[in-house]
């Protein structure tokens, strides 16, 4: 039996992932816990996986902070480049810098075989080189590790921030360690990922799609009741909740309040006083159990919505609003599974046209189901398991 750790942001996109993996490793025996600030994790952590909460003083004012950071995310109106500039500096570092000392206590107290960080956690990652864990990286979002031709600067930047953090905790590299050189799980296939070559630690082992064990209610009649009508989901992610929202739904509205189409939106069903009869509105919805119902998906780009849309072999349109889903977006594009709008300037004919056009071009779910095909290939959460067990299994050797 091996003891495994996984470090994770209060980030349910980052967080879903582990739980799969976890619940593999804790099925064939081995003991795992997860190292993190939210103390909201512990009911959703399979069966036998132990909570490691990071804990201050009730008087600590960075306590205090830390519990802003995913309101922050929230919150804050960014588009493009300023999103990116916006994570890092006013969250991933702070939320970093914040966590080291908790991460660092609970890798001596439950002395791991071995550390799994997520790549926008690099404080596990400094961590383990300080207190000489070996670690392991999950890459929930791509993005993170590619030089976009168009971008290049961005990425530089980004391990630039990384550099000065690890450098204030003493690690004297001028390489940032984010991304184990031992394994650097990415969570996509090469299909997906693109051109760009990566060294052979960086493993491709697919989307791990997490099963939800909570039950969601959802008017599953109301979605059969028009037989006809191809279905759709339009869901803009959860970490994006102000006005332009109302803005957004108000096009989605206008788009296909008159089409012979059954709309399903995740959203909240009074931001309107009244929604269109062929529309089903929840807060939300069993969206794994969903998307084989579904002829078509509109979303901004978030990494795990696309993944599950692609797995299921559906075509989409792509709508993104910042961080790394632009980048998301032009990979849908360029396999050819979808088309891409522009938040800020799209209007309700746009969106009209664009799914007119991926429900009635069938080369669009040809393409979604080649991606799909690629996903199976690469072997998803039991692959990202086998190789987990193998380097926790490696003898450490000392120099």
């Amino acid at each position: 039996m091996a003891r495994f750790v996984f470090v994770v942001p209060p980030l349910t996109g980052h967080i879903n992932p582990t739980l799969s993996i976890g619940a593999v490793l804790l099925q064939r025996g081995h003991q795992v816990g997860w190292i993190t600030l939210d103390a909201a994790l512990a009911p959703k952590l399979p069966k036998g996986g132990e909570l490691l909460l990071i804990q201050y003083e009730t008087d600590d004012l960075q306590k205090q902070e830390s519990e802003k950071y995913l309101d922050i995310i929230t919150k804050k109106i960014v588009y493009g480049i300023d999103s990116i500039k916006f994570l890092y500096e006013e969250v991933l570092i702070p939320l970093n810098r914040h966590s080291y000392e908790g991460i660092a206590n609970w890798l001596d107290r439950f002395k791991p075989d071995l550390v799994i960080t997520d790549h926008q956690m690099f404080a596990g990652a400094i961590a383990a080189v300080n207190k000489g864990y070996t670690y392991a990286t999950s890459v929930t979002a791509p993005a993170a590790i590619k030089v976009m031709d168009e971008l290049p600067k961005v990425h530089e930047w980004e391990m630039n921030q990384v550099i000065a953090l690890q450098k204030e905790f003493g690690v004297d590299s001028d390489t940032a360690i984010a991304c184990s050189e031992e394994l650097t799980m990415v969570l996509t296939s090469k299909d997906f990922f693109g051109e760009m070559e990566l060294p052979e630690h960086y493993r491709f082992v697919g989307p791990v799609i997490h099963q939800r064990t909570e039950q969601v209610p959802f008017d599953w009649a109301q979605l059969n009741q028009q037989q006809e009508n191809k279905k759709i989901l339009v869901s803009i992610g959860t970490t994006f909740d102000h006005e332009h929202k109302k803005s957004f739904f108000a096009k989605v509205i206008e788009a296909f309040e008159n089409e012979h189409l059954t709309v399903v939106v995740v959203s909240d069903p009074s931001l309107f006083e009244q929604w269109p009869s062929n529309f089903i509105v929840q807060r939300s919805v069993p969206q794994l159990e969903l998307l084989p119902h579904l002829d078509a998906v509109v979303c901004h780009g978030g990494h795990n919505t696309v993944c599950e849309t692609l797995t299921h072999g559906l075509p989409m349109v792509v709508v993104p609003i910042a961080y790394d889903q632009s980048h998301v977006a032009g990979r849908v594009v360029r396999v050819g599974a979808g088309l891409r709008l522009n938040f800020n300037r799209f209007k309700a004919k746009h969106l009209k046209e664009a799914v007119a056009e991926i429900l009635g071009n069938a080369c669009f779910k040809n393409a979604a189901i080649e991606i799909s095909a690629s996903f199976s290939r690469v072997g998803g959460t039991e692959k990202a398991a086998d190789l987990l067990v193998e380097l926790a299994k490696e003898p450490v050797i000392d120099c």
